[in-house]
């Protein structure tokens, strides 16, 4: 679990790193960021994962996510890991929605992806270890949240590991990959014919057939080109409602898909968390 440290900067009286590995999930070397407030030596913090959306790295919520200020108030540490493997040997599409910064959190079964396209077992089960071993984190207090792509993959890990997450929030997630084109593509690409191995991937498919959180917290802005289309925020909706899961699900007027939205209601998510990873 060797760790090698790309940069380590103060901020907000905290360290935000930039930190490499090799990865036996992905067979690729990945990238994470990591913010860790000042702390009494000695101490354990809660985490809060952040998934990043189609395109996006790291660096995406790092440079643009304003969320150090509220970590290093609250006291949590923030892991924002890659969307998908990198590397010349790993395989690509020529659209943005599938291939590199498109891995939509699955461990993929199809050729030529099944060999490195493994995002699920490594956020679920690599990296958590490896931070775990590194840092100083409460690994039972996690919470998890997330962006589009990123938000889909924090509701469905969260609905696949209920007894891990304390908290669980995304921002204009989408909440049904089975009723999308994103999903629609991506689903069948990574992972063949069999629906029934997609409906792990599916926040909604995952409420229907049973899986259960306490509560969630959604942001998603009125005027997101991908609202109707692609995101299917009413279909959370109706499945929270079914399920009887505590969901504030805010429409926001006049907001985006863009970091400008997800900055504005960081402090908000990180706060949501802050109250249910309490000691």
């Amino acid at each position: 679990m060797t760790l090698d440290v790309v940069s380590e900067n103060r901020s907000f009286g905290g360290t935000q790193g930039v930190y490499k590995h090799s990865s036996s999930q992905t067979g690729t070397e990945m990238t994470f960021a990591v913010f860790v407030p000042d702390h009494v030596e000695g101490t354990k913090l809660p985490v809060l994962w952040y998934l990043s959306g189609l395109t996006c790295t790291h660096a995406n919520v790092m440079e643009k996510g304003d969320y150090r200020q509220f970590c290093a108030e609250y006291g949590i540490i923030f892991v924002a890991p890659d969307t998908s493997p990198r590397g010349e040997d790993v395989p690509d599409d020529e659209a943005y929605d599938f291939g590199k910064g498109a891995g939509f959190y699955v461990d993929a079964t199809e050729e030529p992806w099944a060999k490195h396209y493994r995002m699920r077992s490594y956020i679920e089960e690599e990296l958590p270890d490896l931070i775990a071993a590194n840092f100083p984190v409460d690994m039972e207090r996690q919470g998890i949240t997330g962006h589009s792509m990123g938000g889909h993959g924090a509701l469905t890990i969260a609905l696949r590991n209920p007894e891990r997450f304390r908290s669980v929030s995304a921002f204009a997630p989408i909440t049904s990959p089975l009723n999308c084109p994103w999903g629609d593509k991506a689903l069948p690409g990574y992972l063949g014919d069999d629906q029934a191995l997609w409906r792990e991937y599916d926040a909604v498919a995952l409420i229907e057939d049973g899986a259960r959180i306490a509560d969630v917290l959604v942001d998603q802005g009125t005027a997101d080109n991908f609202l109707e289309e692609q995101l299917k925020t009413p279909l959370l909706v109706q499945a929270c409602d079914k399920a009887g899961i505590a969901a504030t699900i805010r429409m926001q007027e006049g907001y985006d898909h863009s970091y400008y939205f997800i900055s504005t209601f960081m402090g908000d998510h990180i706060a949501w968390a802050a109250e249910r990873l309490k000691k």
